[in-house]
């Protein structure tokens, strides 16, 4: 199995889990680097993460692993919050993120302008809305859209 497909089989079996230990499946990649494998499971909640939450989720789902046993080589099991600049990339990282303040990388600019900053109040399937600093309400297609990601400030 390939490691796109070993992704699909260990995100299918062990999203429920995560879920159900109360966070967000953020993300997961099974990547190899100098050599060695890796399984990152990247987890989230509204409070933030706790060393003791990854910890815990990688108890559970390591167990999972360990039944499932869907990777044959020798791998590394990490569990992780997301980092604040790692992009938002489905509808359940921009929910998660409504009244955060967000920054939008386009691929050609708009009004002279290839990124726009402002706080997250809306999006559909087709645009991301933002409230920028100065009150305006700016409607942005999806399709325009390179990058999402928290805006971070000091």
């Amino acid at each position: 199995m390939n490691r796109k497909n070993t992704v699909k089989v260990i995100r299918e079996h062990c999203e429920p889990i995560v879920e159900e230990l109360g966070y967000d499946l953020v993300d997961l990649e099974y990547v190899k680097e100098n050599g060695n494998s890796f399984l990152r499971f990247y987890i989230g909640k509204s409070e933030g993460i706790s060393i003791d939450d990854c910890q815990k989720v990688s108890e559970i789902v390591g167990d999972k692993l360990d039944e499932l046993d869907p990777i044959q080589e020798s791998y590394y099991l990490e569990v992780s919050s997301p980092g604040l600049d790692r992009p938002l990339k489905n509808d359940k990282d921009l929910k998660r993120n409504i009244g955060k303040d967000i920054e939008i990388s386009l691929y050609k600019a708009i009004d002279g302008k290839k990124k726009y900053i402002g706080e997250l109040i809306d999006y559909t399937e087709d645009f991301i809305k933002i409230k920028e600093d100065n009150l305006t309400e700016r409607k942005l297609k999806r399709e325009a859209i390179s990058q999402i990601k928290l805006a971070v400030k000091f």
